[in-house]
């Protein structure tokens, strides 16, 4: 065999054992972390809507009947609009808020012009648990503060709208005048039902939860807001090792590219898992970690407060009750006026949410105050005042 012959066979053997060698450890280990990263972040994002939904249950368990009974109470507008902000604080859900207020104007223990200011408030008390989530990064200055002024600008939004508005409906009731009309064009109109996707698959996983733990709704609680914390942890930590330049320019690419195309978003998905809560707290965390910037999700958060409204005017238009449609239509046009007002004055919310986070330099501890005195010690104290 000549020399040249042994030479192409000597690299002919090269080349098989090459193509048959195991890859090192360290690149196997690469490898499976390649395709167990993405799996991962989806489980812990699904933990952590799951979480949020379990933490609704659970305020449900033991402050349904007390929002009733606050709602049953309310008479000067004012009064009624501190009753919206605590009670959906309690309940967590500005949608069981709206149905138990429909429910009472359909009954006649309440008039639309008494109802709105009451939907005005749940405007703001459904900001709690997007304002919550927040408090995940609170190990984290520069995150913790970013997550703050991420949640809190829908906060500042609603306060600001409720500010100009609510004085207007005092003295005219626009709002209920505007609703009435859309009312009437759309009396005859058949109603539709929406099945929650989000809800179709947490529900069942929040149900045992409920059932093992016998229903107590404080210890419900306590283990919705450790799996909030432990899905948060990891949600962050994933995204990091995905490389967060590229997740970032996908999002400025693509979804949050224009004002137009954030807010629509905010709508439609608000629209589609029928929860602002769900919506606007996903984006908290990624505000928190440097993907998004506070004005990228501001009018992503405008839009999740008008999709938010669809759920109610679905199931009034089921109802068949002018009353019912109305007081929904009038949550619709709150917010879309106060979209008309603050989304070209973007700047004020803005500037306002981020003066507010610098206070975390002083005390990390001044959002947890902040969250125990805007929705709960203020509304409860003037509530017991003014009545």
């Amino acid at each position: 065999m000549s020399r040249l012959e042994e030479q192409l066979n000597k690299e002919a053997v090269d080349q098989r054992s090459a193509f048959l060698q195991v890859p090192p450890l360290h690149s196997r280990r690469e490898m499976v972390l390649a395709v167990l990263r993405p799996l991962g972040l989806l489980f812990f994002l699904y933990l952590f809507i799951m979480s949020i939904c379990l933490l609704g249950d659970a305020f449900k368990l033991f402050g349904k009947e007390f929002a009733e009974s606050l709602l049953e109470s309310t008479a000067h507008p004012i009064v009624g609009l501190f009753i919206g902000i605590l009670a959906t604080s309690i309940i967590q859900s500005s949608s069981t808020t709206t149905s138990i207020v429909v429910g009472m104007v359909a009954g006649g223990l309440l008039s639309i012009e008494g109802a709105i200011p009451i939907v005005m408030g749940a405007n703001i008390g459904t900001t709690v648990t997007n304002t919550i989530v927040s408090l995940t990064h609170f190990s984290n200055t520069s995150e913790y503060k970013r997550a703050f002024s991420g949640a809190i600008v829908h906060d500042i939004f609603n306060v600001l709208t409720v500010i100009v508005l609510l004085p207007l409906q005092i003295f005219t009731n626009f709002l209920g005048r505007i609703a009435l009309f859309i009312e009437q064009i759309l009396e005859n109109a058949g109603g539709l039902k929406f099945a929650s996707p989000i809800k179709t698959i947490t529900k069942p996983v929040t149900t045992i939860i409920i059932d093992l733990l016998n229903g107590n709704g404080w210890i419900t609680a306590i283990l919705a807001i450790v799996l909030l914390f432990i899905a948060l942890r990891y949600m962050v930590k994933i995204l990091k090792s995905l490389v967060l330049s590229r997740v970032e320019g996908f999002f400025n690419r693509y979804i949050f590219k224009t004002t137009f195309r954030a807010l629509m978003l905010g709508l439609i998905v608000t629209a589609l898992v029928q929860s602002s809560s769900i919506t606007t707290s996903i984006v908290v965390p990624l505000v928190g970690a440097g993907v998004l910037t506070i004005r990228q999700v501001y009018p992503f958060t405008l839009g999740a407060n008008v999709g938010t409204t669809i759920t109610a005017i679905l199931a009034a238009l089921v109802t068949s009750q002018s009353a019912a449609l109305a007081v929904a239509l009038a949550h619709l046009c709150f917010n879309v006026c106060g979209i008309v007002i603050f989304l070209p004055l973007a700047k004020i919310p803005i500037r306002l949410a981020e003066k507010t986070a610098t206070v975390i330099d002083k005390s990390r501890f001044v959002p947890i105050v902040f969250i125990l005195l805007l929705f709960f010690v203020i509304p409860l104290s003037l509530i017991y005042l003014l009545r």
